[in-house]
């Protein structure tokens, strides 16, 4: 293939994927207005989304930041990789798999509440983490 053609469909393949992540969030919306909430499941979703983060700092912080040297990882990058661990799609599709009942709907709420601060606070922060991360390099560079 020509530079130019694999340009196009590399084009294409980024645009069939933008498509299907708007059906996505679409379908993710719809679903979102049918739960019921309430003040204990948005409790237990605060808890939810701190123990996805504890879980994401230990299993991926810990490890990047033990082996930062063995992975050629600038130093601070657990922190980046720690807060920019995005959740979305592949959790919420595991979770409409299950069979129809409260507990389903309790696990829906809370992936949906995991996965729509993932979206809004950690992806609208990753850029400002990974900027103090370069600043902090730079300061410790001189």
């Amino acid at each position: 293939m020509s530079d130019k053609t694999r340009h196009y469909i590399d084009l294409f393949w980024e645009l069939i994927d933008e498509i299907l992540n708007a059906i996505l969030f679409v379908l993710i919306g719809l679903e979102v207005v049918m739960i019921a909430y309430s003040g204990n499941l948005f409790i237990a979703s605060g808890l939810t989304i701190l123990i996805a983060l504890i879980a994401r700092f230990i299993v991926v912080g810990m490890t990047t930041k033990t082996f930062h040297r063995q992975l050629d990882l600038p130093t601070g990058a657990w922190k980046v990789l720690t807060w920019g661990g995005l959740r979305g799609g592949i959790s919420v599709a595991l979770v409409l798999q299950l069979p129809i009942g409260a507990e389903r709907e309790i696990l829906l709420a809370l992936t949906y509440a995991v996965v729509i601060f993932s979206i809004l606070v950690q992806g609208l922060s990753v850029g400002k983490v990974a900027k103090s991360i370069r600043t902090d390099e730079k300061t410790v560079d001189v």
